[in-house]
C-alpha cells in the first residue's frame, strides 16, 4: 500500500511541475494519470489486488463525482437551473438519452447475446451519461460556442439523474439482493429523487452562499475559512440529499448554480458598496473564493485516474473480448453521436454545433460509479465481469478520445472555412 501511495504521489508531483507543457502536447491530467497507473499496475501486479477494494473505489469515485458536478455548475451562468439554453438541453435529455439508451442495448444485444437484457440495460445506463472528468478544459474552451458548452455543462449535470431510476430498476431485476425495493417501486423513486435533489441542492445552495455574505458582513469569516465552507458545501449537499433518499448528484449540480449565483450576486454587492461611487469590479473577485475547491477537485481526480490505470492492468490481466472494445467504441461514437445529431436537427444550432455535442460527450466519473455499484451488487460470473470489462475500457477509451482529442475534433469542426 505504500508503495502505491508514493508511487502516486511521485506522479502527481511529476505532472504539476510539468503541466504546462503537458497541456501544450495535449497530455492532460487524466492521460499522465492513467499511464502512470497502469506503470505502477505492472510493477506491481502481485499485490495490487489485495489493496484494491472496489467498494472503497466506487464509494471514491461518488464523492469525486458530487464535487466535480458542483464545480461544472458554477460555469452556468445566470443560475438557471436549465441553462440559458433550456430547449436545447431538453431535446439532449429527453430525446437522444433514452434513445441512446436504447441503442446501446441493441448494439449489446448483438455482441454480447448471452446477457440477459437488465443486464443489457445496466451496460447502456453505464456508458450513455457523460461528465467532463477526462476533459474538464471543455467547459472552459472559448473555442466552442457558449450554446455548446452550456448544452454540455447541463446535460452532464442531469443525466445520472434521469438513468438511476432505471439503472435501479435494472439492477434489481438483474439479481442485485441487497435493495428492498421491487423493480416498479425503483422506477417509481424518478420523480421524488429528483423533486429532492433540486430542492435540497437549491435550498443549500442558497442558504450558504446567504450565510457566508452574512458572516463576511459580521467579519466572522476569514478568506481561508470561506474557501473551506465552499470546499465543504457539495459533500455536505450530497450527504444531506443521499439521506433522505434523494440524488445526490443531481442536488450537487444544483447546489452549485444557485451557490454561484447568490454568492457572486452578494459579493459584487458588498464590493460595490465598499468602493464608493466606483461600480467597476475585478471578475476574478469573486473566482478567487473557488481556488481551494477547483484545485482539491484536481488532486482528486487525479488520484481517481490513477487508480483507473491500476485497475485495468488487474482487468485486462484476465484478457478483454473483441466483442467489449467494438462495443466501447460504438458507445463513444456513433451510440451518442446519432442520436444526439437527430434530436437537434431544426434547432437554432448550426450542423457544425451539432456535431460537437455529439462528439464530445466524455465518459468518466459517472461510468466509474455506476460501473463498480453494477459489478459490487451482481452475483460473480460473466454478466459482472463483463461490466467491469466494459467500464474500464469506455473509461480509458474516454481518456484518449476526449482527454487527447477534444482539441483536434473542436478545431477540426469550429475552423472557419
Amino acid at each position: 500500500m505504500n508503495s502505491l501511495l508514493l508511487a502516486a504521489a511521485l506522479a502527481m508531483v511529476v505532472r504539476s511541475l510539468a503541466a504546462s507543457r503537458l497541456d501544450r502536447w495535449n497530455l492532460g491530467a487524466p492521460v499522465v494519470m492513467v499511464l502512470a497507473g497502469v506503470v505502477v499496475g505492472l510493477l506491481n501486479e502481485s499485490s495490487i489486488e489485495a489493496v484494491l477494494n472496489t467498494e472503497a473505489v466506487q464509494h471514491a469515485a461518488e464523492i469525486i463525482l458530487a464535487v466535480l458536478l458542483f464545480v461544472d455548475a458554477t460555469e452556468v451562468r445566470g443560475g438557471r437551473l436549465w441553462g440559458a439554453y433550456p430547449g436545447l438541453v431538453a431535446r439532449v435529455l429527453l430525446i437522444a438519452l433514452p434513445v441512446s439508451l436504447g441503442l446501446a442495448m441493441l448494439v449489446g444485444w448483438l455482441l454480447f447475446p448471452a446477457l440477459p437484457w437488465p443486464v443489457l440495460l445496466l451496460v447502456a445506463g453505464v456508458t450513455v451519461p457523460t461528465d467532463f472528468a477526462p476533459a474538464e478544459q471543455l467547459v472552459r474552451d472559448r473555442a466552442l460556442s457558449m450554446r455548446v458548452r452550456s448544452v454540455l455543462n447541463v446535460e452532464s449535470g442531469y443525466n445520472d439523474g434521469i438513468i438511476s431510476p432505471l439503472f435501479l430498476f435494472a439492477l434489481i431485476l438483474a439479481g442485485d439482493q441487497t435493495q428492498e425495493r421491487t423493480p416498479l417501486d425503483a422506477l417509481a423513486t424518478a420523480l421524488p429523487f429528483a423533486i429532492k435533489a433540486v430542492v435540497v441542492g437549491f435550498v443549500i445552495g442558497t442558504a450558504l452562499a446567504w450565510l457566508m455574505d452574512r458572516a463576511h458582513h459580521a467579519g466572522w469569516v476569514t478568506g481561508q475559512s470561506g474557501r473551506i465552507a465552499i470546499l465543504l458545501t457539495p459533500l455536505l449537499t450530497y450527504t444531506a440529499t443521499v439521506a433522505i433518499d434523494g440524488n445526490g448528484f443531481v442536488a450537487s449540480f444544483v447546489c452549485g448554480i444557485a451557490f454561484r449565483y447568490v454568492h457572486r450576486l452578494l459579493k459584487a454587492r458588498r464590493v460595490r458598496m465598499s468602493s464608493g461611487d466606483r461600480t467597476e469590479i475585478r471578475r476574478d473577485t469573486t473566482n478567487e473564493d473557488f481556488h481551494l475547491l477547483e484545485d482539491t477537485t484536481s488532486l482528486l481526480t487525479m488520484t481517481m485516474w490513477f487508480v483507473v490505470g491500476i485497475t485495468a492492468v488487474l482487468a485486462y490481466s484476465f484478457g478483454v473480448s473483441w466483442q467489449v472494445l467494438l462495443f466501447c467504441v460504438a458507445a463513444l461514437t456513433v451510440i451518442r453521436l446519432v442520436p444526439v445529431f437527430l434530436s437537434l436537427l431544426g434547432s437554432r444550432l448550426s450542423g457544425r454545433e451539432r456535431m460537437l455535442v455529439g462528439a464530445l460527450g466524455p465518459r468518466g466519473t459517472t461510468t466509474i460509479v455506476f460501473g463498480l455499484l453494477a459489478f459490487n451488487r451482481l452475483p460473480d460470473g460473466t454478466a459482472a465481469d463483463t461490466i467491469l470489462f466494459i467500464t474500464v475500457t469506455c473509461v480509458l477509451g474516454s481518456v484518449v478520445l476526449h482527454g487527447m482529442g477534444a482539441r483536434p475534433v473542436t478545431f477540426l469542426l469550429t475552423r472557419t472555412r
